[in-house]
């Protein structure tokens, strides 16, 4: 029997320390770490995670919402933790889903979360909305482009003296940004 530990942050600027530090006093021998949104499971080290685990491991969690950030997905992940014989432990929550109670304060919690964001959101779009109607929004301020070293990168770009990464590169622009300026202008 193993401990190991899953822990996520949503950005890669966000500091995981916590969760590491969390999964050493309860004696976690290997953890993954993902770095990414917990919006799906399209995850790499949750997939490695559950590909991993073997009957009788525990995954430690500091919370379910490291694990998933909807109940589909979080009943999901704990339907392969159990076919497994893999138990979840949840820190925060202090919730171990090897009991029955476990499993009913888990569907309460999760359900709980999800509604809550569903709110948030819900409410951040009120917002947006009124600030649009009373004329306080009007979403991000363009970023200025020195429209010289645009139209000269972009040149050399199409002339094929560069590749496109190397025009962004030198603009200091991504992909997104270069693509839809070099529409815009007709470049």
């Amino acid at each position: 029997m193993a401990r190991i530990g899953y822990a996520r942050v949503s950005t890669k600027e966000q500091n995981e320390a916590r969760q590491i530090a969390a999964f050493t006093e309860q004696g976690v021998e290997k953890y993954f770490m993902d770095k990414c949104s917990g919006k799906d499971t399209k995850r790499p080290e949750l997939r490695k995670m559950l590909d991993y685990v073997r009957e009788g491991d525990v995954v430690v969690v500091t919370e379910y919402a490291r694990l998933a950030r909807s109940v589909t997905d979080l009943f999901r992940i704990i339907d392969q933790l159990t076919e497994k014989g893999v138990q979840l432990v949840s820190l925060k929550e202090n919730i171990d889903t090897t009991t029955p109670q476990g499993k009913l304060m888990l569907t309460i919690f999760a359900g709980l979360a999800e509604f809550e964001r569903e709110i948030i959101r819900q409410r951040q779009m009120e917002g947006i909305r009124i600030a649009h109607e009373q004329g306080k929004y009007k979403g991000r301020k363009p970023i200025p482009i020195d429209m010289e070293l645009f139209q000269s990168e972009c040149k050399k770009w199409r002339a094929g003296k560069q590749t496109a990464v190397q025009a962004m590169k030198a603009l200091g622009m991504k992909p997104n940004r270069f693509y839809r300026n070099v529409k815009k202008y007709g470049l």
